[in-house]
């Protein structure tokens, strides 16, 4: 088991530190964890909800109006569970070293990305190619 590695409050990656050192992996993974535990919490109150919310209303345009937010707080949840996968790929990407690293090109994912989305498989560079040749490719 690995030693806990202290990180202060206001700690925040920065550029003149060695790239993926101690601090900054245990940053992310902090960030990480902390978001896979509040979406899972959301998850959780959303299906007491839909649980408890379970009544008959007579009137036809209620109905038809707690359905449809019913059917956006599903898909928003189903969004949230992809969500949660890609948590896990990039928690598993720390335990094996690669986190913090583009897949396409192999060079460090800059610090400003990784903090604004810490899923972040690709550079910006490799992102934005990717997401030309999907608009070239894409069918319209």
């Amino acid at each position: 088991m690995k030693a806990e590695i202290f990180l202060p409050d206001d700690y925040r990656p920065a550029e003149d530190e060695p790239f993926m050192n101690e601090r900054q992996v245990e940053y992310f993974r902090r960030k990480l964890i902390a978001w896979r535990n509040d979406l899972l919490d959301e998850s959780k109150t959303t299906i007491e909800g839909l649980q408890d919310g379970t009544r008959n209303i007579p009137d036809v345009a209620d109905r038809a109006s707690e359905e449809t937010d019913r059917a956006l707080e599903l898909r928003t949840r189903d969004r949230q569970r992809k969500l949660v996968a890609k948590i896990e790929q990039a928690l598993r990407r720390i335990e094996e070293g690669e986190y913090g690293y583009c897949e396409a090109t192999g060079e460090p994912i800059s610090l400003k990305r990784l903090d604004a989305r810490p899923i972040a498989t690709l550079s910006l560079e490799a992102q934005e190619k990717h997401e030309r040749r999907e608009k070239v490719h894409r069918d319209d």
